[in-house]
Order: C-alpha cells, then structure tokens, then sequence
C-alpha cells in the first residue's frame, strides 16, 4: 500500500521536474538562462485521476479492516468530561465557591419563586403542630422536648434519649441496659443490691452516662442520687438509689420500662402541601425550588440540559440494563418529589412527598381527599402505565421523581357496574372543604 502512493508521488513530482537533461551531456554546461523579465512559469500540479483515487481509497479500506484501530474516549465518556469541564467554567464565573457535586441546598427563596410550583419544602413538629423550614426543624423539636420537661418528665426524658442521641446503635445498647435494671428491680424486688445503681460503673458509664436524657429518666421515675460509703474505699460514691415510693409501685416501673423500649425518634413530618388547581395546560409543566435537591438548583438545571442533548447518543451505546442503572442512580440526587393527580374534571391535586417513599402513600393521600373513599381507583403515569398500589414500588423507582403528572382512573369493572346500576358518576367527588382552596395554577 505504501509502494502504491509513493510511485504516485513519484510521478507526479517527474512531472513537474521540467525538462531533463541526456547522460552524455557535460554537467558542466548550464542551461540558458531565461530573460529577467519574464520569470519561468512552473506547469500546474495535477493530482492523481480518479481511477488512482478510487482504488487508494478501496486499499485503505482493506487495510483498515486488518489493522485494528485503537480506541479512544466513547462519547459517553467524553459527554462526561464536557460536563465537568462545563459545570466547573460556569462555577468559577458566577464566583460560587463550591465546586460541582457538593451538596449544598439553595436559599428557599429563589428568582421567580412566585412562578414556582411549590415555594418550598416544610414540615409540621408532632408535639407543637408548627410549620417549618428544613433548617429549623431540629432546634423546633429539641426546643419542644424540654419544654414537656414541666408536664411529663418520664415522656420528656424517653424523647431526649431517642430524639437527641444520633447513633442508633449506641441508644439500643444503653436502652437495654437500663431495661435490665429496672427487670432486676421488678424480679428481685426485696434484694437491696438491685435497688441502686453506682453512677462509676464501668457498665453505667460506657453504656448510659453517655447518653443524653438517661438522668433525667432515672430521677422522673423515682430514683435519687445518694452519696454512700463503699466497703474497703475510703472515699464515697454516688448511686442511684430506687425510693420508697417508687418501691411501692413495681407496675410502673414495668410501665415506664415498655415505654422506653417501644419509643422512637421524634421526628418532623413532610408537610404535603396539599393543593387543588383548576385544569390547565400547565399541569405537566413542573419549576421546582433548590429543596428538592441534593444538588444546588443551578447545577440540576445544567445537568438535565446537557442529559436531555445527549440522550440520543448515549441510547445507542449502552445496553438497556446499563440504562436503567444510571437512571435509578440519577434518581437518588433528588430527596423529595412534587406530584400532581388529574381528576376526571381535570382539576389537579398536588402533593409533596419523599422521593423514597411507596406508592401507597399516594393512593392514602389521594383517598384522603374523596368523599367516597371506599372505592377502587387507579393511577396512570405517562403512557398509560398503571401504578399498582400492591406493588408497592418507591417513587424513585417508578421514575416520579422530581416531579410528575399522573391521571386518576376508576376501576373499569367497577365503573361497567356503577353505569348498569344507574348509579351517579359522581363517584370521584372531593370533600366540600376542598373545594373551597380551588385555586388557579399560574
């Protein structure tokens, strides 16, 4: 192949060599010189014919398919770069100091915030019933437990254990051990060994001293702290000791000890947002604020423009597993998810909801809002796939997150019935008090 276009090359420099000279003739005469004022006119290049071309690209051809090329970036590693590349420029010229990926949550208030969809995430406090943003919902609650302090201390202080303490696995440990104590009380309840507590046991202080609140339970449920002398110690200690009221009562300390066990974290609930819009061209359009994601608004919004380009590409590249595996681990970037039902009047009602939370959460807050919520209904997502309430499937991996439209459906057996029965259609009718926040979707 090489010999091939070398003698072309070859050819087509003796062509524009001029004239020649004979072998016999002496080197030594010159040719004549040409006049000044005319300088010598070089002959046009011309490149090989079309029959040349032809077969030099037919041999490169052949010679392509025996050697192996070697391979460099797919496009879907180079998308990848493009976006880092791209998210790190727009970075550092908006001055943001956070690089690409970090999770930070955006300001609740954003540029445009009365066109959102929702101005927020919230959430209500158990014990106080408050609305809050994400950022006080913890000061809220801590705040809320020892103020029950003046009312219910046992409460109060079963609360601060489970509430205030975040290793999990530390509060079982020490929640357990003090359920032992109090099972060594209540079986041995004349013993005096099992009725205090010395406050330096190793037990004790890598178990319960640790723990925030386990004073304060134990003093709400009858023990006091006594100072008493210990046998061949000079220096005295401290104890928990049961009193004698307390004593008295074994079956509330079998009470107070279920209670301890059976508590759990008091923790803010989502506030759904529940809203009813009139129908609207706009029921699928969804502009979310940055407390949706993990991610801050203005990365989310580069990301999905630079997926929505290469989607195409990228579809051709990878299996169909692949393309699941990433679609579930993008998914995991969004913590909440905004969905909206569409009635059969087309009224729309919308909701806040975890990303991670099931589909019977869905179909509770839609029945929450029928007047007949004894009947059987279904939710389409988009294309008509229906959403089965017994399957149970998380948000994310039905593909509802951030947000989406579904349509309310009734069963068609059951709706077959209703008309033979000459019952009223009406059956989807929301509670009166709803109907009264019926408001426009802008």
């Amino acid at each position: 192949m090489k010999k091939f276009f070398q003698e072309i090359k070859t050819d087509i420099k003796f062509k524009s060599a001029g004239p020649g000279q004979k072998l016999t003739e002496s080197g030594r005469e010159k040719a004549p010189k040409d006049k000044p004022s005319q300088p010598a006119l070089r002959p046009p290049r011309q490149g090989p014919t079309n029959e040349a071309q032809m077969a030099a690209a037919a041999a490169l051809a052949r010679l392509e398919q025996k050697q192996p090329r070697v391979r460099g970036p797919t496009s879907q590693d180079a998308i990848r770069n493009q976006v880092r590349k791209e998210l790190l420029a727009e970075a550092t010229s908006s001055g943001s100091p956070e690089a690409p990926g970090t999770n930070m949550v955006p300001e609740s208030k954003e540029e445009g915030s009365a066109h959102l969809a929702v101005s927020g995430v919230y959430f209500i406090c158990p014990l106080t019933g408050a609305t809050l943003r994400k950022d006080q919902r913890d000061a809220h609650i801590k705040e809320a437990i020892l103020s029950h302090f003046s009312t219910d201390p046992i409460a109060a202080s079963i609360m601060k254990i489970h509430t205030f303490n975040k290793d999990r696995d530390r509060v079982k440990l020490g929640v357990d051990t003090i359920a032992k104590y109090l099972d060594n009380i209540h079986l041995h309840p004349q013993e005096e060994k099992y009725q205090k507590i010395k406050l330096q046991n190793k037990v004790f202080q890598e178990r319960i001293h640790c723990l925030e609140g386990t004073h304060e339970f134990f003093e709400a449920i009858g023990f006091q702290k006594v100072t008493l002398p210990v046998p061949d110690q000079e220096e005295p200690e401290e104890f928990y000791v049961l009193g004698e009221v307390a004593r008295a009562q074994p079956e509330s300390l079998e009470k107070h000890k279920e209670q301890l066990l059976g508590a759990e974290p008091v923790r803010a609930l989502l506030d759904r947002q529940r809203r009813l819009f009139q129908p609207s061209p706009l029921a699928a359009q969804f502009d979310l604020p940055g407390d949706f994601f993990t991610l801050t608004a203005e990365e989310l919004r580069r990301e999905q423009k630079l997926r929505t380009d290469a989607v195409e590409r990228l579809s051709v590249l990878r299996t169909k597993a692949m393309r699941e595996k990433e679609e579930q681990r993008e998914m995991r970037k969004y913590t909440y998810t905004l969905l909206r039902v569409r009635l059969p009047d087309g009224c729309l009602l919308q909701g806040t909801f975890y990303a991670r939370e099931r589909l019977s959460a869905l179909y509770s807050f839609v029945r929450e809002a029928l007047q007949n919520d004894w009947l059987p209904f279904e939710l389409l997502a988009s294309g008509g796939q229906k959403l089965s309430e017994e399957e149970n499937l998380a948000f994310t991996e039905c593909g509802l997150v951030p947000s989406a439209l579904l349509t309310f459906s009734l069963d068609a057996a059951v709706l077959e019935d209703m008309k033979a029965s000459g019952a009223e259609l009406d059956w989807w009718a929301l509670k009166p008090e709803l109907l009264l926040t019926l408001e426009q979707l802008s």
